[in-house]
């Protein structure tokens, strides 16, 4: 009887949660229309019908310069939302359930509108609100509603802050708190440091200045090209701002701005509207009456209003969760018949659109708006509370389980079940969004191991490591694998001095730490070009991990093996760079788009394989941290590639890797060691074939970065590799110099991941796609 009343009250909190959270953001957050901008033309995208199919939407642009169309393919699963900025478009896909991850793609584009490139930038847990300005996309991530920004590398939020809905401009984000304040971060000092002291219910940014909706249902606005309104406005449903243009859509469907072409043409001022978007001095709204998408506010529009017939008007959501029912007819176009596009509350149609609200209808504006704050107040008491009854539910159950000498007696991994002591160990480890139930790692018992891989015999080892060696096996179906058994425990012995004692105990907890390092992290992350993890062996005091088998080694032995085969495919400078930039891109993924964010801190040769088609994937986490302030007062990597500035003063971040990357390119570049042996200013590869070496090592930075700084990459490139080409030449010496800002003292002065990749698609377009092409060319793309 005791037990369920604090379960009746954790749901009857959380219940006001969700009361309150429908009338903190009151328009959608997501938007299925986005208007990109380049320096000629500007591109209107929308989800448009797909051709032969009534449920399903697809990404359609259309260029105003030309009036052509080109569609954005997603996959299996359509996308749900789009984003948009000068020169950029993104597409969300918002997946069914919270148990599933959200996707989105970024499509770069060239000044005429020709796509450049095109990559995943998110997969993780569902977003809660999306919005774009000029040059950066934000996002409030799941539950949390934690803000994370993409492509904004200066952008600084103070942890703890968290929103309810966000608005991105050009140079600052603002989002709305719980208690209904607007906080705004960036470097737009007209904006950030500006917000009125007031309590928000809705928020939107322009290029350079916001507006938000407070109290009765106020408009004010702030920054530069901040409207004159000269109107107190009760009925606001959302907000488009532009490049010094403002638009409101009202609770009667019609659509009022200001700024200089922002009002909409004379034949759809009296319209009827449902959504609207802004960009620069393009303004484009859905009407109600066909849900087709109709854009005004510059030249580009004049001889062409309407550029879609017929658009999705919003995201699709669950009928029962839509408190003011759906819009007419979108049953029919979302992919469950369960599903709709929920209809706002605020949106009164009506058959003059044209008419004003009359004052009685003024009057209930102002009740409901009061009503809304006091929901406001209620569920953020509400919210509060529910989270110390959760909190204390948690801590009061796992005090019993403590008390009682007991301890969960598995962890879901792919519907495996684990031992205790790997379970307590992993539960240690793991953060909470680690999402160990969500993969498909499997658990081996020691004994099937051992039968396939033949009691771990010399015949199957094919490489050893410090935590143990690595054995090849073929698995029931054909199924080829690689394990890797952990060095067994060393057991004590009474007659060892005291510390060969505490070195054998700290060499058993690196072991294990080690292991349930590599098995958290890659339990809950999934990239091509990362080593997969299959299953794991905690059992009779062994730690084994199962891999996918990776046909071809590792990149240190294809480089370093002497003399290098005619016939390897990394003989070939193509070859060499795509390989580059496949561990980019993995390494890219750890820290960008993993949640939360990895470190690898031993990016080396060694650590890259090759698969059989000769894609480079990552592999070995053991010493991976989530949180730099984990490690602990002692650096680890390998020397030679260990970033000089985290070895000397235990300053660890993404950059001690991209430091190490940069070390694995030179290797690429040169064909030397990380740390080789040469004689004076010869090229390492040259002088170790010859016979040449000397007793001295030296390290492929100190010996490779003077001569790329000097523009004269070509003394240090990898004699092994065939005679390059003009636009070969060119592409390596642009890796090179990539490779020498990775390598700079301070990590401040290097790169990110993300920008090395950029820097590497680019070298590999240049050296891969010049068939035919004029000397040089190869250089102007770079």
């Amino acid at each position: 009887m005791h037990s369920s009343q604090p379960t009746k009250l954790l749901f009857l909190l959380l219940a006001l949660v969700f009361l309150s959270a429908s009338y903190l953001v009151s328009s959608s957050p997501f938007s299925t229309v986005a208007i990109s901008r380049l320096s000629n033309t500007t591109l209107v995208c929308a989800l448009v019908p797909s051709p032969g199919s009534d449920r399903r939407y697809d990404l359609n642009c259309t260029s105003t310069s030309s009036w052509r169309q080109k569609s954005y393919h997603s996959g299996a699963t359509a996308y749900s939302a789009v984003a948009a900025g000068d020169g950029f478009l993104c597409g969300l896909t918002v997946p069914d359930d919270d148990d599933s991850y959200a996707t989105m793609r970024w499509w770069a584009f060239a000044d005429h509108g020709s796509e450049v490139y095109v990559k995943r930038v998110y997969w993780g847990p569902p977003l809660a609100a999306l919005a774009s300005s000029d040059a950066h996309v934000c996002g409030l991530i799941g539950g949390s509603h934690r803000l994370q920004c993409w492509r904004w590398a200066g952008l600084a939020i103070p942890p703890g802050v968290n929103f309810s809905a966000i608005a991105v401009g050009r140079d600052f984000v603002c989002g709305l708190l719980g208690c209904g304040a607007v906080r705004c971060f960036g470097s737009d000092r007209t904006v950030v440091g500006k917000e009125p002291p007031k309590n928000f219910s809705m928020v939107a940014a322009g290029a350079r200045h916001v507006c938000g909706v407070y109290g009765d249902g106020n408009l004010t606005c702030w920054g530069a090209g901040a409207p004159e309104l000269g109107v107190a406005l009760l009925d606001v449903v959302s907000m488009a701002l532009g490049e010094n243009k403002t638009c409101v859509l009202r609770s009667n469907g019609t659509v009022r701005c200001w700024g200089k072409g922002a009002p909409p043409p004379d034949y759809l001022a009296g319209e009827q509207f449902i959504a609207i978007q802004a960009r620069g001095d393009a303004i484009c709204a859905i009407m109600m009456v066909n849900y087709s998408l109709v854009c005004w506010g510059n030249e580009l529009f004049r001889r062409n209003h309407t550029i879609y017939d017929r658009v999705l008007p919003g995201t699709c959501s669950r009928i029962a969760s839509c408190s003011c029912g759906v819009l007419p007819g979108s049953g029919t176009m979302c992919a469950s018949e369960d599903e709709g596009i929920c209809q706002s509350c605020k949106l009164q149609l009506s058959s003059d659109p044209t008419s004003s609200p009359p004052p009685s209808q003024q009057t209930n504006i102002g009740g409901s708006s009061k009503r809304r704050m006091l929901l406001i107040i209620i569920g953020s008491v509400g919210f509060g509370l529910g989270l110390v009854a959760l909190l204390t539910f948690l801590v009061s159950a796992a005090l019993r389980k403590q008390g009682n000498g007991q301890v969960h007696d598995k962890v879901r991994v792919g519907r495996r079940r684990r031992s205790p002591a790997t379970a307590q160990s992993l539960q240690e480890e793991a953060s909470p969004d680690s999402r160990l139930g969500g993969g498909t790692i499997e658990e081996f018992s020691i004994h099937f191991l051992l039968k396939f891989a033949d009691n771990f015999s010399e015949a199957h080892k094919i490489g050893s490591g410090s935590f143990g060696a690595v054995y090849r096996a073929t698995l029931p179906g054909g199924h080829e694998v690689a394990i890797k058994r952990g060095n067994l425990p060393a057991a004590a012995v009474p007659s060892t001095s005291r510390r060969h004692e505490q070195l054998r105990i700290r060499d058993n907890e690196q072991r294990e730490r080690a292991f349930c390092s590599e098995l958290v992290l890659l339990s809950r992350i999934n990239h091509k070009n990362l080593v997969r993890l299959l299953g794991f062996c905690s059992e009779q005091g062994e730690r084994v991990l199962v891999y996918e088998y990776m046909a071809n080694g590792t990149l240190h032995d294809h480089l370093h093996r002497r003399p290098m085969s005619p016939s390897s495919p990394l003989s070939s400078w193509p070859a060499r760079l795509r390989v580059a930039l496949d561990a980019a891109r993995g390494i890219e993924y750890l820290h960008s788009y993993a949640v939360p964010a990895i470190i690898h801190r031993d990016i080396k040769s060694t650590n890259i394989l090759l698969d059989a088609e000769w894609t480079a994937k990552v592999a070995d986490f053991g010493l991976s941290l989530t949180s730099p302030d984990d490690e602990g007062s002692v650096a680890a990597g390998t020397v030679g590639y260990m970033d000089p500035e985290y070895y000397r003063l235990r300053r660890l971040t993404e950059k001690s890797d991209v430091y190490s990357f940069g070390v694995v390119l030179l290797e690429l570049v040169t064909g030397c060691k990380a740390i080789h042996r040469s004689r004076g200013v010869e090229v390492a590869a040259r002088a170790e074939e010859e016979g040449e070496g000397s007793t001295t090592p030296r390290n492929v930075v100190e010996m490779a970065v003077p001569w790329i700084e000097a523009d004269d990459v070509a003394r240090v490139m990898d004699r092994r590799v065939g005679a390059a080409s003009a636009e070969e030449t060119a592409a390596v010496a642009y890796v090179g110099y990539v490779a020498a800002e990775c390598v700079r003292p301070e990590g401040r002065d290097r790169p990110t991941m993300g920008e090395v990749v950029g820097a590497l698609e680019r070298a590999v377009a240049a050296c891969s796609g010049t068939a035919g092409a004029e000397p040089g060319e190869a250089r102007r793309r770079l």
